[in-house]
């Protein structure tokens, strides 16, 4: 495989690396000693620019980086917005000196591009407003875990066509899968999308939940108002009334896993009784966040 760059969105990766990522990280899942002993990054310093707070991004990617033999410098939200005490090209020039890769968890992605574009290192995007293809990585890996493959697997989003859900729509068209997307009017994925990934099959976006979920493997909902949407939330709540994933919903799914990136408003897109439930798999899907980096790292540090 040739040696990735960046990964700024999951389109950037051919079907056969992203594949070779996820076998990665299933064996260094189920070997750790694999990656223990070898240390790719042994010396090297991954530098984390955050300008919205996180849990399990932070965390994944500081123990990954940690396992692999390297050191974290974490630069959060309180050491000030990217491209405002300097310009993104010059932060970019200027850490690239000092580290050894970048993950950039922003608010617009046309500052990760911009940064990524004077960067001489490795950058990773942690998540943008346009894409998550970290999470998408972790789902895909999840999937594959539970349901043995990929191919021909139909996911059913119920809410926001966003970041997460065309991330990880664009994961499923390079394995083989599908998405459904069910969402209200506005929410959907833009037409440049659709021109993209729903001429095969390979999206479709329809109105009524129950319809998409029928016959879907996977069930997977998101928060309705994300991280700097808030004063959109009012608004919102009243858009995606109808949109919950209950246990009337998984219902017409019988043998779907239930799936969501975290963190969930409860009673709002989900409900607890399906998000604690025996279907739900949101758990596995959260710790996969490590085990999908740590193997994305150990490619980029090759």
């Amino acid at each position: 495989m040739a040696a990735i760059k960046h990964l700024l969105n999951l389109e950037e990766l051919a079907p056969d690396e992203l594949k070779e990522i996820l076998d990665l990280a299933v064996r260094q899942k189920s070997d750790p000693e694999s990656y223990l002993r070898a240390r790719p990054l042994y010396g090297k310093v991954a530098g984390l620019f955050f300008e919205k707070p996180s849990l399990r991004t932070r965390l994944s990617f500081e123990v990954g980086v940690l396992q692999l033999g390297g050191h974290c410098i974490y630069m959060g939200p309180e050491a000030g917005q990217l491209g405002v005490r300097e310009s993104l090209e010059d932060t970019a020039r200027v850490s690239s000196r000092y580290v050894d890769l970048m993950v950039l968890r922003v608010n617009k992605h046309a500052a990760l591009e911009t940064f990524a574009a004077s960067s001489t290192k490795p950058v990773i995007n942690a998540l943008s407003d346009e894409s998550h293809p970290c999470q998408a990585l972790a789902d895909l890996l999840t999937i594959r875990e539970k349901l043995g493959r990929l191919k021909d697997i139909t996911v059913a989003f119920v809410g926001d066509g966003n970041n997460v859900a065309r991330s990880l729509a664009r994961g499923l068209a390079k394995s083989g899968g599908r998405m459904i997307l069910a969402a209200p009017d506005g929410y959907e994925f833009d037409a440049e999308f659709m021109r993209k990934f729903g001429q095969n099959g390979q999206v479709r976006v329809v109105r009524d939940p129950a319809q998409a979920v029928l016959g879907a493997e996977v069930i997977y909902t998101d928060v309705w108002t994300s991280m700097g949407q808030e004063t959109e939330a009012a608004k919102r709540l009243k858009a995606f009334q109808g949109y919950q994933v209950n246990a009337a919903l998984i219902a017409r799914a019988p043998n779907a896993i239930v799936m969501h990136d975290l963190p969930a408003h409860r009673g709002e897109e989900i409900t607890s009784e399906v998000l604690d439930g025996p279907r739900a798999v949101v758990l596995d899907q959260a710790e996969n966040r490590l085990h999908a980096q740590r193997a994305l790292l150990t490619v980029l540090a090759r």
